[in-house]
């Protein structure tokens, strides 16, 4: 039953809320994790600390490029494809200048 003791610990009443209460639901949920709001007995939205927002919003992000990287290569069928190597030495770009450029930020 750890499925339901989680449920139960990581769910808190909107009448928490309304009970002034706030500020103990945010520190539980920057402590404990994610908090689900429940009102009339249904799930009514999702608290989230700052941080574990941000991650799992770089993760769908990661996800989705990763998708779209996997459907632009299996388009391409039989193209011919360039190395890195390659394309660096035709552009005269010394592999270890790279190295020195940590600033640089690429998407």
């Amino acid at each position: 039953m750890p499925d339901m003791t989680n449920a139960i610990t990581n769910t808190v009443s909107i009448s928490a809320f309304n009970r002034g209460l706030a500020g103990k639901v945010f520190e539980d949920v920057k402590r404990s994790g994610a908090k689900v709001v429940m009102k009339n007995n249904s799930a009514e939205c999702v608290l989230l600390s700052p941080d574990e927002y941000v991650r799992l919003m770089d993760e769908v992000n990661d996800a989705r490029l990763l998708a779209l990287a996997t459907e632009r290569t299996a388009r391409s069928g039989k193209t011919k494809t360039v190395s890195e190597a390659d394309v660096l030495k035709e552009l005269g770009i010394d592999p270890d200048e790279l190295d020195d450029a940590d600033g640089v930020e690429i998407e």
